[in-house]
């Protein structure tokens, strides 16, 4: 009887084990739980401001088209070319973007026009180099990763910076250390 009843308190230990796991893993947070910013990370501001001035010193001029963005921003964002016309800009729902903690951009470049264009073969400095590359270098050189680099879905546009946290991380509350 007595080794019944161990058994059956080691099994029940197990399985609560594995849904306190569960809950802590593997099913997403509850961001109104954590605190959430509404503004860049100060670093992330700051390397902005010089990614553009750096951009700026090659004849490059550039326009940051996204920074923070909101949970209800990133989900309208979702449902464009899924709920009406229009292509699949974004495979990330609010609180999957590192936009919503303050620590991505996107970017644009200005042509002679003044016009915001997407278009990675330009050569408006006329140095013979793709200004969209020139701007990624000097962004990585800044510490930011480009989403370009991506295995899967390509984001040309984006910037970020980790600070070494995983999203699930930055979900759950932590924050980068410093500023």
């Amino acid at each position: 009887m007595k080794a019944t009843w161990v058994r059956t308190c080691l099994v029940l230990g197990f399985f609560g084990l594995l849904l306190g796991l569960l809950f802590k893993y593997m099913l997403p947070p509850d961001l109104d739980e954590i605190e959430l910013t509404d503004e860049l990370n100060p670093i992330v501001a700051e390397k902005k401001d010089e990614l553009i001035q750096q951009a700026n010193d090659k004849g490059i001029p550039v326009i940051i088209t996204a920074g923070y963005r909101s949970l209800a921003e990133q989900n309208e964002l979702f449902e464009k070319g899924r709920t009406g016309s229009g292509n699949i800009v974004t495979n990330a729902r609010g609180g999957e973007s590192l936009h919503n903690f303050g620590l991505a951009i996107d970017f644009a470049l200005l042509n002679k026009q003044g016009e915001a264009i997407w278009d990675m073969r330009y050569d408006g400095n006329d140095n013979g180099k793709s200004d969209w590359m020139e701007v990624v270098t000097i962004a990585k050189e800044l510490g930011f990763d480009w989403g370009g680099d991506w295995a899967g879905f390509k984001d040309y546009p984006h910037l970020q910076m980790t600070f070494g946290l995983s999203l699930r991380e930055l979900q759950q509350g932590k924050r980068p250390k410093g500023r």
